[in-house]
């Protein structure tokens, strides 16, 4: 018999979920996090295990993590983020001993030893270091993300934004469009900016190398570059970086089961329990 795990991270404005086998991932969802969070989590989880051609009946454990996982009526347990974060780098990179994870609303650094987490810092009061930060430039600039992204990555040269307050640096990029500053050259100096404020969080932990950076913004390289430039070597970026924390809580809950023998003689009576919230 095949054990399935489920790990659903709720953040604050994506939400992902996982679903492994006792080897590999089988199947995985991502989508945008709304104000309904027993809804979405119950779309997420049909739409994952569609994915995965099971159903849920077949779930052993369903471990919920992220920002809203008190509102995953149909989880056996929950996992705070830096855990499950830890846990799903840990196991696709065993030397990895440092963590950065850049979401849409807050920033955490989080340092490893032999894969458990001893430390973390989070910047959840501002939006620099976030992905907000680098969505209200591209709105102001007329620009999408990913295409900010590649102009940052592809720039020789960068201009220097001095402020890191969203509304502050959004009227100084203004400001020095209006005076000739090449685009290219601005957004440069956004994601150098956006890379001094995550390496400022990071310094306060003193991270040591191999660096995996996780969430939305592993996926802009420019801002990728400009880490690995702020570190002095090169970063490391998962495949999928947006769900190593589903996938962390999927492995929790395979740990869960290979831990407690009871657990597969009471899944029973919960799987009764959870179907309800299907209906």
């Amino acid at each position: 018999m095949t054990n399935y795990y489920a790990g659903l991270d709720i953040g604050s404005t994506m939400t992902k979920a996982v679903i492994m086998d006792d080897s590999e991932i089988i199947a995985s969802f991502i989508g945008s996090t709304g104000a309904q969070h027993r809804k979405l989590a119950n779309r997420v989880m049909e739409q994952t295990l569609e994915k995965a051609g099971i159903s849920f009946e077949d779930i052993t454990c369903v471990i919920a993590t992220g920002y809203g996982r008190i509102n995953v009526p149909f989880a056996d347990k929950q996992k705070t983020e830096i855990l499950c974060h830890a846990r799903g780098v840990a196991s696709l990179f065993p030397t990895a001993r440092s963590i950065i994870d850049i979401g849409g609303q807050d920033s955490k650094a989080i340092k490893l030893k032999n894969g458990r987490v001893i430390d973390f810092v989070m910047n959840d009061k501002c939006a620099a270091g976030t992905g907000r930060f680098l969505e209200v430039i591209a709105d102001s600039l007329g620009l999408g993300v990913e295409e900010m992204g590649q102009m940052a990555f592809d720039s020789k040269t960068f201009v220097k934004i001095s402020n890191i307050c969203t509304v502050f640096a959004e009227q100084e990029v203004s400001d020095k469009l209006s005076n000739g500053v090449p685009v290219d050259e601005l957004v440069a100096g956004i994601h150098e900016s956006m890379a001094t404020s995550v390496h400022r969080i990071a310094k306060r932990l003193v991270l040591d190398k191999d660096i995996v950076i996780t969430g939305g913004g592993a996926k802009n390289k420019g801002l990728v570059k400009m880490l690995s430039q702020k570190f002095d070597h090169p970063v490391l970026v998962p495949q999928n970086p947006l769900i190593t924390g589903a996938m962390g809580a999927a492995l929790y809950g395979k740990d869960l089961v290979a831990k407690q023998d009871d657990f597969l003689k009471n899944r029973k009576e919960r799987k009764l329990k959870n179907v309800t919230f299907f209906e």
